[in-house]
């Protein structure tokens, strides 16, 4: 993901304004449909959040999620959506109440048919308390009918929902979904997503996933878009992007189809645009050569509004792009990122976001791979020159990737300094070793979550070497680590070429 500066404050902002939860129950991956536990002690509400260790009250204990319906009508002109979600869930423990993470006026709330009673935190929690309690295992049908204007709903002063001229983004991280669904927001939770929305004729919806079948006519001059995805999904990487695109269909060389959609507002951008994100399908076959097969059922990517957002996502099987990433021409480097992070995030993603560099990291190294397969400059070229492109008093040295703090998740550093380490890593297994790792990551926790201690421990498994210092010293450690000893070199070339350039800005947080 690339973050604009408003993005980066909104997390500020986020940052202390919900309610600390403790004693948040574990949460365990969602095993399947049981029956109810039978058990004599007295229910207990669910945690409001599940102790991130830099978001505690994201997510919510209690239960876990096994799939999303989110059915919507949206007019672009008010900026009204409403409508109603279903969720199928599981108990994982005998509750009395729970939460969900959501933001817009609630109607009112069912489960398993009784209808239960809501109340708010005043941030971000619906504390749904049911007519009857709820049993361990028990297997729960929650439907939430509610209405509001989300770019006039506020967190901190902030909104998480992008309205534009012709429609609106539903695109964020580390939070997107209180503003359009009710949802246990963290991607400890995944899920699959049916998600259909409709809008006037003329307007079109894209979403993640597949199109199960064509725009349904409606009455009033409306349409209705439907999508679906089969693969577990974490909630901030549901998305929507509605307004007047213009939706381009393939098939890729695995088979699974490919949407990409243009923004009809790009104007002179528009040629640059089509000219990156149309190499998915061949960015996503040279990944998968690297990272093992691509884990998602389709492939795409948004190109949005000139008025919409200023970073790109990594949304699930699509990734939105802003405007200012072809502002200077053709700009397949961003493609490259948010495409590794299919595996690298989406389908791996964080246990807890204090391990962002699991996927940020990891996603601009790609970009470094990508330009020594493309001959624009290799891996070490381009670490030499990064190294040296921030002095040893830059303060970027003092941010740590492996611990970043909740202010800083989306710093240069993340990126910047998280590509050199894995170069580190790199230089000290081997090539052979490096490249079995990469994949393997990929596939141990394929639909998961992972840590850094994790990948730390099957990177020494794969190489049989002890990494501890280095990973110490370029995650964890404050200052600008000395590679006078290794095999990287610390002078940087004289000269800078264009494809460096590009690379540059590529990786570049701020959109100017």
């Amino acid at each position: 993901m690339r973050r604009s500066l408003r993005a980066a404050i909104a997390v500020l902002t986020l940052t202390g304004a919900g309610t600390v939860a403790t004693g948040a129950p574990g949460h365990a991956a969602l095993p399947g449909w049981g029956r109810p536990t039978i058990t004599t002690a007295a229910p207990q509400p669910g945690g409001p959040g599940l102790g991130d260790t830099y978001f505690p009250d994201y997510g919510n204990g209690g239960y876990d999620v096994a799939h999303y319906d989110v059915r919507l009508r949206y007019d672009p002109g008010s900026d009204r959506l409403s409508g109603t979600t279903t969720i199928l869930a599981r108990a994982t423990q005998d509750l009395s109440r729970f939460n969900l993470d959501f933001l817009l006026d609630v109607e009112s709330v069912r489960v398993n048919g009784w209808a239960a009673t809501t109340t708010t935190d005043g941030v971000h929690e619906l504390v749904v308390t049911p007519s009857r309690a709820i049993t361990k295992g028990q297997d729960l049908t929650i439907v939430v009918r509610y209405a509001g204007v989300p770019s006039e709903t506020l967190v901190g002063g902030y909104t998480g929902w992008t309205r534009t001229d012709d429609g609106a983004l539903a695109v964020n991280e580390p939070e997107s979904a209180w503003w359009w669904f009710p949802s246990n927001d963290h991607p400890l939770d995944k899920a699959t997503y049916d998600i259909s929305v409709s809008v006037p004729t003329g307007v079109e919806v894209i979403s993640n996933g597949v199109q199960p079948r064509p725009p349904l006519a409606e009455a009033g001059n409306r349409t209705r878009w439907i999508w679906r995805t089969t693969s577990p999904t974490a909630t901030y990487l549901a998305f929507l992007a509605i307004g007047q695109y213009d939706i381009v269909t393939d098939t890729a060389p695995n088979g699974q189809p490919v949407v990409n959609a243009y923004s009809t507002t790009l104007g002179e951008l528009g040629p640059a645009a089509r000219a990156s994100i149309e190499r998915t399908a061949e960015i996503v076959e040279w990944g998968a050569g690297l990272f093992g097969p691509y884990p998602f059922e389709a492939q795409g990517g948004v190109a949005g509004p000139v008025d919409g957002i200023g970073f790109a996502l990594e949304t699930q099987t699509r990734p939105v792009y802003g405007p200012g990433f072809w502002r200077r021409g053709a700009n397949t480097s961003v493609v490259v990122h948010e495409l590794a992070h299919q595996w690298f995030g989406d389908s791996v993603s964080v246990a807890r976001w204090q391990d962002i560099w699991l996927n940020e990291g990891f996603a601009s190294y790609a970009e470094w791979l990508w330009s020594e397969e493309q001959g624009e400059g290799t891996a070490q070229e381009l670490f030499d020159f990064t190294y040296a492109s921030y002095p040893e008093d830059s303060g970027f040295w003092q941010v740590r990737p492996g611990d970043p703090g909740p202010s800083s998740i989306f710093d240069d550093a993340v990126y910047d300094r998280g590509a050199m380490a894995l170069h580190q890593l790199r230089l000290a297994v081997g090539d052979d070793a490096f490249f079995a790792i990469l994949p393997a990551w990929a596939a141990e926790h394929r639909y998961g979550n992972g840590t850094i201690a994790r990948f730390q421990a099957l990177a020494e498994r794969i190489s049989g070497l002890d990494l501890d210092d280095l990973f110490t010293t370029w995650l964890f450690t404050a200052g600008r680590p000395d590679v006078s000893g290794s095999a990287a070199r610390k002078a940087a070339p004289p000269v800078e070429p264009k494809s460096w350039a590009k690379i540059r800005e590529a990786h570049r947080l701020l959109v100017r």
